[in-house]
């Protein structure tokens, strides 16, 4: 049985690839889509691209999740906690009219699901956390739990802005200096670190284009099967979005 879209429309979702691009710059085009889209002036969009080095704080940021060195963070309108995009990360900002009921928490599942795919199609086996959003390495040998890709999202007037994250062969030390997702006792890593070789941004985006898109349509189901086994529910549990 197919499962059923997301979105409100049925148009296809105009996809965007537009390189790198400042973070604020970023947000105030996001806002300009999504009120578009809220007036039915626009179709659903979605935006590909990277940020130069940059801190963002999510409305649940503590004072402690933050660089003690004076480094500037910007705080920004979606859920979650303070994290950080910059090269070598793919960031995705899907501006969907969600469908009646609007189910959040499902939209968050669902672009879980797709970027789950983009790695086993890398060869990199991930899965969720209960508790948590975001995809995630399960612990072995290298390392304990690490986070992949991260998840983020404002939902406002029924559209939702903001995104996911994806580590492709991102300068992971910039994640030293603050607690990333407000999250301590868990790593981060990217396709780069799993794999031993160079994955650029370049070679995961037409992968996790499609992955979203058919994530969003209900052509990739949502799995139960990909929860990674924990001896007990993790102390910071990530709450990603946030609604308007």
């Amino acid at each position: 049985m197919s499962v059923p879209s997301c979105r409100a429309a049925r148009e296809p979702v105009d996809v965007r690839p537009i390189g790198t691009i400042d973070y604020l710059e970023a947000w105030e085009l996001q806002r300009s889509y999504v009120n578009a889209r809220a007036d039915g002036a626009g179709p659903d969009t979605m935006l590909l691209l990277e940020h130069p080095s940059v801190y963002t704080a999510g409305k649940r940021t503590e004072p402690e999740d933050r660089p003690q060195d004076g480094t500037p963070v910007i705080d920004v309108d979606r859920g979650g906690k303070i994290t950080w995009h910059g090269p070598g990360q793919l960031v995705g900002y899907p501006i969907i009219k969600l469908g009646d009921p609007i189910d959040v928490v499902h939209y968050v599942r669902r672009l879980e699901e797709a970027l789950i795919k983009v790695c086993d199609q890398f060869g990199v086996h991930t899965g969720r956390v209960e508790g948590r959003s975001g995809v995630w390495v399960p612990a072995d040998d290298r390392g304990p739990e690490r986070k992949i890709a991260a998840i983020g999202i404002r939902v406002q007037r029924g559209v939702t802005m903001h995104g996911f994250e994806l580590n492709c062969n991102a300068d992971l030390t910039a994640f030293d200096k603050i607690v990333p997702c407000g999250i301590r006792d868990a790593g981060v890593t990217s396709l780069s670190f799993e794999l031993e070789r160079n994955v650029t941004v370049a070679e995961a985006l037409p992968l996790a284009r499609d992955a979203v898109l058919a994530a969003l349509d209900g052509e990739l189901p949502v799995s139960e099967d990909r929860w990674l086994p924990r001896p007990q529910a993790p102390a910071a549990p990530g709450v990603t979005f946030a609604l308007s």
